[in-house]
Parts: structure tokens; sequence; C-alpha cells
């Protein structure tokens, strides 16, 4: 059901994922220095782009399920997020996500 990413897959990420090949991340401000204005405004895009993902992944962790321990069997576990992604996606209204 799964399908696989294709390896040459780009991806955006936090500043966690810095140096990483494929995923794009914020500038990190330099250690004693300060980021220029463009730097700065480029950050705000890069987060204005992102939001969107991150209040998704804040609403799916509301459900504790992604959060915490999964404490029913390891098979159940798919079943139960998939569940929960379904319930956020009806409750945004989205049955596909368009992006």
């Amino acid at each position: 059901m799964a399908s696989e990413f294709d390896p040459q897959q780009r991806f955006k990420g936090d500043k966690a994922y810095v140096g990483e090949d494929l995923i794009t991340t914020p500038i990190k401000k330099p250690r004693n220095r300060e980021l220029t204005t463009e730097q700065k405004e480029q950050n705000k895009a890069f987060s204005a782009r992102r939001i969107f993902v991150e209040h998704r992944i804040r609403t799916v962790k509301i459900f504790r399920v992604a959060q915490e321990r999964f404490r029913l069997n390891p098979p159940k576990y798919e079943q139960v997020i998939l569940t929960i992604c379904g319930i956020v996606r009806l409750r945004m209204g989205a049955g596909i996500l368009q992006l």
C-alpha cells in the first residue's frame, strides 16, 4: 500500500536537518554573527511554505499516537495512524490534499 519515495526526492526540513543532501533547510545564523536582511527574508519565505505541514503535524499529535509510546500490538499501529490521518483530513474538509 505504501509507495516508496524517489531516492532523489527533495524535502523541506527545519534546522535539525542542516547538512543533509536532499533536505532544504532555512539558513542558520553563524556563530557570533547575524543573518543579513536578505537571509532573514529567505528564512521567512521558507517558513511560510512549511507552516501548513507543521500545523498538520500538530493536529495529528493532538491524538497522541504519534508522540507517545504506542501500547497496542505493533501491527495495529499503521491502521490506527492512517485512521487518525483520515480524521484530520476530514476535519480539514479535504479528501485529497492539493499542493
